[in-house]
This record gives structure tokens, sequence and C-alpha cells, in this order.
């Protein structure tokens, strides 16, 4: 009883938090929070939990109950995962909306929700094979956007991988810690009894759905798609010790895919306008060793005929100031004629015209 009223105390407090969370978002996040609390009030019929959720013998075939990939993720059966579900996507609306656009984001929860939905009823059928249990396929519901939760934190490492959430004795954990993360506690939650076990099924079917569209087939304003950054492996959602393992057989199963065509092979794109100086890019089929070693004969041809041409001046003044053969003095000859010698009265006058190098006399 005192819990009851101490949560009535509190209802003006949480709606007007979440009135600021939902605040200034757009229609889809609004439509979605709205479908879910409409949901959860259906959730009290055992027979729209049956048709709303998935069930893995009746969405395979022969029943092929195909809507209910498209309802199950309004569907929760507990409050407080409305209110997680509610936190999530206006998060989602305040975080990566803005980033990517409403439709993108739609297109985002629409298929890793349809994903999971595949992904974990196959996940069940191979327990089915392997147990040869019914329940598995007829007893299990599938419901909820616990999927979805697991891409948007797959989104949110995708585009905020270094920030530091809590900084602990032991280290910082940042976004790109969260999704293992939450998937191993949501692990530990169910062998205590205290989560159902579809929850990390479909967490980790989110978290593969997620990745594999974000990094292979998203599409962006400048026409590529995916994100083949270093820092979004699927190795880089492990500790730093198993990434080596993890990356050999993630590249094996990549390989086998391209192979199959499934997926498109790695095309990396560098922007050289904006390079640094200094880079240096190996094209394919060129040994990067046969690159330095032309590199560094380029180099040192440059750096001769820098040192030639730098030695020419000083050459030539050395040469003129250590010459035997004294330099060439030019006198300029005057163009007006000599001045008259003084007559002699032993001497007859002579008178010598220079013009233009001839001599002219006149006896």
């Amino acid at each position: 009883m005192a819990a009851i009223k101490g949560l009535g105390r509190n209802i003006p407090y949480l709606r007007q938090q979440f009135a600021a969370l939902l605040g200034n978002t757009s229609t889809s996040v609004k439509f979605i929070c709205i479908v879910v609390l409409f949901s959860y009030c259906l959730s009290f019929s055992t027979e729209a939990v049956r048709l709303l959720s998935v069930t893995p013998g009746y969405l395979l075939p022969p029943a092929f109950w195909i809507w209910t990939a498209f309802t199950f993720c309004f569907l929760e059966i507990h409050f407080w995962e409305v209110c997680v579900d509610i936190v999530t996507v206006g998060l989602c609306g305040k975080l990566i909306e803005p980033l990517w656009g409403a439709m993108e984001m739609m297109t985002f929860f629409a298929i890793v929700n349809f994903g999971v939905a595949v992904l974990s009823s196959l996940f069940y059928l191979f327990l089915y094979m392997c147990t040869n249990d019914p329940d598995l396929l007829f007893d299990i519901h599938i419901h909820g956007l616990t999927g979805y939760i697991a891409g948007v934190a797959v989104a949110v490492k995708q585009i905020m991988p270094d920030h530091i959430l809590v900084k602990t004795p032991i280290g910082k954990i940042t976004n790109r810690n969260i999704p293992l993360m939450v998937w191993v506690m949501g692990v530990i939650l169910w062998l205590f009894g205290l989560l159902e076990g579809t929850h990390p099924t479909m967490f980790l079917s989110g978290l593969l759905i997620s990745w594999i569209y974000l990094r292979f087939y998203q599409k962006h304003n400048n026409g590529t798609r995916g994100d083949m950054a270093d820092n979004f492996t699927f190795a880089s959602f492990f500790p730093n010790v198993l990434q080596p393992p993890i990356a050999v057989v993630s590249n094996t199963i990549h390989g086998f895919f391209v192979r199959v065509g499934i997926c498109r092979k790695v095309v990396r794109r560098f922007d050289m306008s904006n390079a640094p100086p200094g880079l240096i890019i190996n094209l394919p089929g060129i040994d990067p060793h046969d690159s330095e070693r032309r590199r560094q004969i380029a180099l040192k041809a440059l750096s001769e005929r820098l040192s030639k041409d730098h030695a020419k001046p000083w050459q030539q003044e050395r040469a003129k100031k250590h010459s035997p053969v004294p330099p060439a003095v030019s006198i300029p000859i005057p163009e007006t004629t000599t001045p008259k010698p003084l007559a002699s009265p032993l001497i007859p006058q002579v008178s010598v015209n220079i013009h233009n190098h001839t001599s002219n006399t006149n006896t």
C-alpha cells in the first residue's frame, strides 16, 4: 500500500519527465510510443498475445503468420518494459533522428525488428532440431523492442564510440562496451530466473541485424553505403584480448559471403584533397618495398640535381678569382677627334681624324 501511495505521489514528476523526453520529437517517435502504450493494454488478453507476438512454430511454414513479424515489437507484457521502450525510442529521437532523418530512422526500425523476428524464430527452430522439444516452437512468444534496443546501442556505438559513460577503478566504460555488456547482463539475469529467455535471444539478434545493416547496406547522402571504419568492425564489440581471434573468424565469414555474392567486396575511398602531408597510399599489385625503393631513388636524384644547380654559381665565382689570365678591361674610345698638336717649326703640321676606327691622313 505504501508503495502504491509513493508511486501515486511521483506520477506528476514522471509525467513531466516523459513530456520533456518526448517533446520536440518527430511524429514517428510519438506514434511508436502511443502504439506501445496501447498494445500494453491488449497484453492482458491471452488471445491478443498469441495473435500479436511471434510464435516460432506459427511464423514459419505451414502456418506462416507473417503479420506477427510486424506487430510483435509493439507488444509488451510488463509495465517496466513499456517504460524502457519509451525511453529508448525517445533517446533515439533525440540522438539519432537529427543525424539520419525520420525516414531513415523508421527504415532502421522496420529492418531491425523484422530481422529480429526471423532470426529469433530460426534460433528456436535450431534448438527444436537439437532437443526435439515442441514447446520451443509453440510455447515461446517473442515480443517487445528488445532487439531494437540492441540496434540503438549499436548505432550509438557507431556515432560516438569513445564517449565515456562511467569511470570505474578497473577502467572506463564507453559506448563501444555497451552492446556486449547489456547482452551478458541479460544472460546472467536469465540464468538466475529474473528475465525471460527471449530477451537475450532478441538482443543478440538485434545486435547482429543492426550491425550488418549499418556496416554494409545503409545508404548515405554522398552515395556510399555502409561504414567500413576500423572502429566499427565486428571484433570491436569484444575486449581487446579477444579481438584478434574474433577478427579471423569474422573476416573468414565475410570472405565467404563475398564469394557467394551476398556481400560486396570492401572498397575504400580516400579524399586526397584533405589528406595530410606525407600520406602514402599503396595501390593493389604494387609491392610496398618496391614503392619505397623507388621513392628513395627519386629523392636521391632530386637532391643531386638541386646540389648541382646550387654549386654552379659558386664554381663560376671561384674560377674568376683563381684564373691566371687577367680579366678583360673595356676602354671606351671617344667618337670626337683628338686635339690638334702644337705647331713645330721643324715638323710639318699633320691632321689625324679618327672616325669609326678608320684613319684619313691629309698632307
